[in-house]
C-alpha cells in the first residue's frame, strides 16, 4: 500500500509519514523485548483478512508530547500472509492497540471524527478520543519482556459510495480529485481525511470514463465533492452533489455499514467560471513579501473557498471562480528571516471584498504594518 493511514500525528495512532510504503517486519528476536502475533479476520466472510495492513501503535502515556515529526515511538507495523497470520518481533514492552486496514473494510482515517479528537486539550486527551471512537476495532495488547502475545483483529465491511463526474456538455470529467465530508451527531459537518495536505481529499480520482468509488467508509451522512485539478490542491474548486460549487446547497446521502451506494453522480458546470489573481504588496515600497496567504470567502457567511500561497513576485490566482460575491482575506504575510537579517517581519492582515462578474486579473492588495500592542496600565 503506497499510503500511511493519516497525517494527524498528534493522534496516538497516526504514522504521519505519508507517502511511505508499508514494508514486512523482518527483526530478528531479542530476549530484551517481546513478541505479538495473530490473525486478522474478514467478518464478512470469515476467511483470513490476506495482505492486510496490521498496526502496532503505543497506548498514550501521561504528558506525552509528540516530536516534529508527529511519528510516535514504539509503532510498529507489518502485513498478514496468506493465512491471514502475522508477527512481530522485537516489540518493546507496553501497553498497545493493534487494528488492521484492507481495501473495502473500515479504515480509522475514513472513520474517525478528527475534528471533535482535534478539539481537546492536549495530545494525549486527543489520542484517547481518537482511540475512544475506534474502540470496537482496536484489540488491546499488553507486550512483555520475552512474551509472545496473541491477538485476533476482525475487519469488518466498509461503505462505498459510487458514480460518475462529467461536465455539461456531456463529456466524462477525468482525473477528478474529490472531497468528503460527514454529519457529526451534532449536526455540523466534519472532513473525511486522506494521508496529504489537504483536509478532506481521498484518494483516488475519476477514471478514463468520469467513474469513481470511495470506499471503506464508515455509516453516516455525506457530501461528496468532485475537485478539479489544480497546481496546488488549496486551490481546486469544488462542484458538490447537486451540481453546486457550494456545500450548504449540496445535496447529501446516506449510507450504512456494508452498503454500495451507486449512482451518486455529479455534473459540473463550464458556464460562469472566471479567473480570479492580482498581487500582495507592501503598502509602505511595494515590495512583496516573502511569504502570505490569500484566502477566496464567499461574502454571505465567510465560507473558505479556497485558500493559496503568493508566487515571489506577491502574485496569486485562483482558476475557475463562480459569479458571486466575494471577500479577498490576506494573512500570514511576512518577510522571513533571511532577508531582514534578524527576527521575521509580519504585516498585518487585509481583507477586500469582490464581485466576480468577469475574470478579474489586477487585484492589488496593500498590506501595512502590524499595529503596535498598547501595554494595559
Amino acid at each position: 500500500m503506497g499510503r500511511r493511514l493519516w497525517r494527524f500525528g498528534l493522534l496516538a495512532f497516526c504514522l504521519a509519514m505519508t507517502g511511505c510504503r508499508l514494508k514486512w517486519s523482518h527483526k530478528k528476536p531479542d530476549p530484551a523485548k517481546g513478541v505479538v502475533t495473530g490473525v486478522a479476520i474478514c467478518s464478512d466472510t470469515g476467511k483470513p483478512a490476506r495482505f492486510a495492513s496490521v498496526v502496532l501503535t503505543a497506548a498514550p502515556k501521561k504528558d506525552e508530547k509528540l516530536g516534529d515529526s508527529g511519528v510516535l515511538p514504539a509503532v510498529e507495523e507489518t502485513v498478514t500472509d496468506l493465512d491471514g497470520r502475522f508477527r512481530l518481533e522485537a516489540v518493546e514492552p507496553g501497553q498497545y492497540y493493534a487494528y488492521a486496514t484492507l481495501e473495502g473494510y473500515l479504515d480509522p482515517r475514513a472513520g474517525i471524527d478528527f475534528k471533535q479528537a482535534m478539539s481537546k486539550p492536549d495530545d494525549r486527551s486527543r489520542a484517547l478520543e481518537a482511540i475512544r471512537q475506534w474502540k470496537d476495532h482496536l484489540a488491546e495488547v499488553q507486550v512483555g519482556v520475552h512474551r509472545t502475545s496473541e491477538v485476533v483483529l476482525t475487519l469488518d465491511r466498509g461503505a462505498e459510495i459510487r458514480g460518475t463526474v462529467s461536465f455539461d456538455d456531456g463529456s466524462p470529467a477525468i482525473g477528478m480529485g474529490f472531497h468528503l465530508s460527514r454529519k457529526r451527531s451534532t449536526g455540523e459537518w466534519s472532513e473525511v481525511d486522506a494521508p496529504d495536505s489537504n483536509p478532506g481529499s481521498i484518494d483516488g480520482f475519476s477514471n478514463g470514463h468520469g467513474q469513481y468509488a470511495m470506499t471503506n467508509l464508515s455509516a453516516g451522512e455525506y457530501v461528496v465533492c468532485a475537485m478539479m485539478p489544480t497546481e496546488t490542491p488549496e486551490a481546486a474548486p469544488r462542484v458538490c452533489l447537486g451540481d453546486t460549487f457550494r456545500r450548504k446547497n449540496a445535496k447529501t446521502v446516506k449510507v450504512v455499514a456494508g452498503e454500495v451506494l451507486e449512482g451518486v453522480d455529479i455534473v459540473i458546470p463550464l458556464a460562469g467560471l472566471h479567473t480570479v489573481g492580482g498581487r500582495v504588496a507592501v503598502l509602505s515600497d511595494g515590495h512583496a513579501p516573502d511569504a502570505a496567504t490569500v484566502h477566496l470567502l464567499y461574502a454571505d457567511d465567510r465560507e473558505e473557498v479556497r485558500k493559496t500561497g503568493i508566487d515571489p513576485d506577491g502574485s496569486f490566482v485562483f482558476p475557475f471562480v463562480p459569479e458571486d460575491k466575494y471577500l479577498v482575506r490576506v494573512n500570514e504575510a511576512k518577510d522571513t528571516s533571511e532577508k531582514t537579517g534578524g527576527k521575521e517581519h509580519p504585516y498585518a492582515e487585509k481583507e477586500i471584498p469582490l464581485v466576480v462578474k468577469e475574470d478579474v486579473d489586477d487585484l492589488s492588495i496593500q498590506l501595512g504594518e502590524v499595529a503596535p500592542v498598547t501595554p494595559q496600565p
